[in-house]
């Protein structure tokens, strides 16, 4: 396996914690924060983990907003590319996790969707994080369910390990 680039953003630490998490499990990963990350970065891996939380209203993360505005469709063109998303499938039930979904709508054009998961084990009312019935990919709640993000990680990753060159 090459190694991986893992793209995160996050306002208050908890999608860097998992973000870290992940990189742990997966070893050979380079860890970068969007916020001060530039596209040449992105440009010098084929294997992808990128991770966001969602905000407000569904809205993506203004890190990630901003870095992805900056790259172009053909940016991910040959790459591999897993996601993760972090949401309150409770308090925001109605746009779960949606943060994700914009970052899938933009790298899903050229990139190859590793990594999604099941929608089993949650209760949300809407999330446009589905795709065809599963999660674009990992989906994590830190609010309501974090003593089950060990186990989600460990199982993802396990699951995605073998799809990178």
């Amino acid at each position: 396996m090459q190694k991986v680039g893992l793209f995160y953003g996050s306002d208050g630490g908890t999608t860097q914690d998992i973000a870290q998490k992940i990189a742990d499990k997966l070893g050979d990963c380079q860890v970068f924060d969007v916020a001060s990350a530039k596209a040449d970065d992105i440009k010098g891996f084929s294997n992808l983990v990128l991770a966001t939380p969602t905000y407000g209203s569904g809205d993506l993360q203004d890190d990630w907003d901003s870095f992805i505005s900056g790259l172009d469709d053909a940016t991910f063109a040959g790459k591999t590319i897993a996601l993760v998303g972090v949401g309150d499938q409770e308090v925001y039930s109605d746009t779960f996790c949606n943060g994700i979904a914009a970052i899938y709508q933009k790298v899903s054009k050229q990139g190859k969707i590793i990594g999604q998961t099941s929608t089993d084990g949650y209760t949300f009312d809407d999330s446009e994080a589905v795709v065809d019935g599963k999660f674009v990919g990992l989906v994590i709640d830190e609010v309501n369910q974090d003593d089950l993000t060990s186990d989600r990680i460990q199982k993802w990753v396990d699951s995605i390990k073998g799809s990178f060159a």
